[in-house]
């Protein structure tokens, strides 16, 4: 994915959030549909496979905020970059932080197995678990977090995926309280998780 197809991505995703009232573009199976969005409609309950075995389930987070990322290994910028500058910012909120978690949803279940996300997320924060949809289960979720994926045919027989570069920041209630997106300013990002944190 190109720098701009990225940052194009990001703001796409900022825009289910800024553009609420609106009304935003999101994509449900090969058609895109315009419909009115507000934040309440952004997210939802979800109980997916984990790279570290068993299953989360999103109603046992209840009262604990948490992040959710939508991304795949083979990604060559946007989820390294942003795992990284995540990373970077629980780091710098230190303490405050030490419950947060942020699930890192692959859009690529075709190729990422549990082994290979595990041994990808340990170059990043220890609080990064990745969750494992089935073709089916990622279709709701990306539906219902207004989250764009689309595989994209390579030169070499191979594949790559376009995908949203958006952090969702979930509350204690399992609402969507904020988003991140790609390449925003650390002080902003610090800012908003310890927000979350704080219950704002």
């Amino acid at each position: 994915m190109s720098f701009i197809q990225a940052l194009r991505l990001g703001i796409l995703g900022m825009a289910a959030i800024t553009a609420a009232v609106f009304g935003v573009l999101y994509f449900q199976g090969n058609e895109v549909r315009n419909t009115l969005v507000s934040m309440a409609d952004i997210g939802g309950p979800f109980r997916l496979a984990s790279s570290s075995g068993g299953f989360v389930d999103s109603r046992d987070l209840l009262g604990k905020p948490y992040g959710v990322f939508f991304g795949f290994t083979h990604c060559p910028e946007v989820c390294p970059t942003t795992l990284y500058e995540m990373t970077r910012t629980l780091e710098a909120v230190g303490d405050e932080a030490r419950e947060f978690r942020l699930f890192f949803i692959t859009v690529d279940p075709e190729r990422d197995t549990a082994p290979m996300l595990k041994d990808y997320l340990s170059n990043f924060d220890p609080r990064m678990e990745a969750l494992i949809p089935t073709p089916e289960e990622l279709a709701r979720i990306a539906r219902d977090f207004r989250a764009i994926y689309e595989k994209v045919p390579a030169s070499d027989g191979e594949y790559t995926m376009n995908h949203t570069a958006t952090v969702f920041l979930i509350d204690g209630k399992g609402k969507l309280a904020n988003t991140i997106f790609y390449i925003e300013p650390p002080e902003s990002r610090i800012a908003k998780i310890k927000k979350l944190i704080a219950g704002g």
